[in-house]
């Protein structure tokens, strides 16, 4: 049969659907044709050897073209043809599996590859991917995901509340020791590394888990919880896999990695050796998801950061210090939450500007508790300190989760009143 002016065959296999975002001067169906040579079989000709039979069996064929309103953003450099023709369009394409195989780097070459770079098109974004079971067979994806971190974490119902340390860089191991003891006992359930935060010469990466497990270590003997502590484990590969060693030596729980710094094949590649929680990070990605014209979407990102295994996912949270609406940041949180490839679910790191006042509008949009919510600024900004800043969260999250208004849990909880004083006008 014939789809798109490309020859179909009718034998079943197993495919990839890539879903893109364009914007062209071209006629619509043209120029998504010209997307699905230009990554699979074609080239700007027909050539000797581009039989129909190698067509049938290994171009990319065009699923659908729904047009689009224009985002009336600026065409990409180089664009060619008459502004005043330009139309966007949501495309769906079709890439035979055999073409590549179940390996998320080539994968990448075939549905994120040159495509970026032609002129036919004025804006191209990848934003989903439907990925067959053959990726499931090569890639276990997450080890621990949700349930693991909460048994990991001793946090069984509930928001999980978290942090990030702060100041972000400039803490001695002696100074960041002193702050997790204080944090644990004010009750946290996740401290994590800043992203910025390496192996620098001030706080040198072994000797931070040297200074922060015995900590939670003695806090664990005495309550029988641990919080999780994610350690930034970025680095040269052989580097990672040190790091690793070393926080599973010393007690620790969890492992964080900058998943854009490292690549998909690189937080695979960890996820094959760590015996721990991935905490993925997503530092980096507004370079490839901010502009509407050109890079990837949460949802085709997501989906490879899954399938490299991470165990959480950053993706923002409402009323957050970035640029994404809230809508955005909603859809995101329910990407990360939809069933993928059979893996386990993994769990949404709300981050960026979160403080105790945003508890109930989230709990409400997102209707569900299995999410790390992560406050900087909105604890260890509090007035009353960092402890404070933890209890006014705990108080806010539970208040939400059981019905209560925000209002009364205020009226209840002098910690929760002063970051209202301090952050924001009362949510109810």
């Amino acid at each position: 049969m014939v789809a798109g002016g490309l020859v179909v065959s009718d034998v079943p296999r197993s495919e990839v659907i890539a879903s893109y975002e364009i914007e062209t001067s071209l006629p619509l169906q043209q120029a998504a044709e010209a997307l699905a040579g230009e990554q699979s079989t074609g080239t700007f000709i027909r050539v000797e050897r581009e039989s129909d039979e190698l067509r049938a069996r290994s171009a990319a064929q065009v699923v659908s073209v729904d047009e689009l309103p224009l985002s009336g953003a600026s065409a990409l450099p180089g664009a060619k043809g008459d502004p005043d023709k330009r139309r966007r369009a949501l495309l769906r394409l079709r890439f035979p599996l055999d073409n590549f195989g179940p390996s998320l780097p080539n994968l990448l070459a075939a549905v994120a590859g040159n495509l970026f770079e032609l002129r036919e098109l004025a804006a191209i974004k990848l934003i989903g991917l439907d990925l067959p079971s053959e990726f499931a067979e090569r890639y276990p994806g997450p080890a621990f995901g949700v349930e693991g971190t909460r048994r990991l974490m001793g946090r069984s119902e509930g928001a999980m509340i978290g942090t990030i340390v702060k100041p972000s860089i400039g803490l001695r191991p002696d100074e960041l020791a002193e702050l997790v003891g204080e944090l644990a006992t004010a009750g946290i359930d996740f401290i994590k590394d800043d992203e910025l935060q390496g192996n620098g010469a001030i706080a040198p990466f072994e000797e931070r888990v040297k200074a922060v497990m015995p900590v939670l270590l003695r806090h664990a003997d005495r309550t029988g919880t641990m919080p999780m502590y994610a350690f930034n484990i970025t680095d040269d590969l052989e580097r990672m896999r040190h790091n690793h060693d070393l926080v599973l030596e010393q007690g620790g729980t969890c492992i964080m990695v900058c998943v854009n710094m490292v690549g998909f094949a690189g937080t695979e590649w960890v996820r094959r050796h760590s015996q721990l929680p991935i905490h993925g990070h997503r530092a980096m990605l507004g370079s490839m998801m901010r502009s509407p014209q050109l890079g990837f979407g949460y949802g085709a990102w997501q989906a490879l950061a899954r399938v490299a295994g991470v165990d959480h996912l950053h993706t923002n949270g409402i009323s957050n210090k970035f640029y994404e609406s809230d809508a955005e940041v909603l859809a995101s949180i329910r990407q990360v939450r939809t069933p993928m490839l059979d893996h386990r679910p993994i769990v949404p790191v709300l981050s960026s500007g979160q403080w105790a006042g945003l508890a109930h509008d989230t709990h409400a949009a997102v209707d569900t508790t299995d999410v790390l919510v992560l406050a900087g600024g909105g604890i260890h900004g509090h007035p009353h300190g960092a402890a404070a800043g933890v209890e006014a969260m705990r108080t806010a999250w539970h208040a939400a989760e059981h019905g209560e208004s925000f209002a009364a849990a205020v009226e209840r909880s002098p910690a929760l009143r002063a970051a209202v004083d301090t952050f924001g006008g009362v949510r109810g």
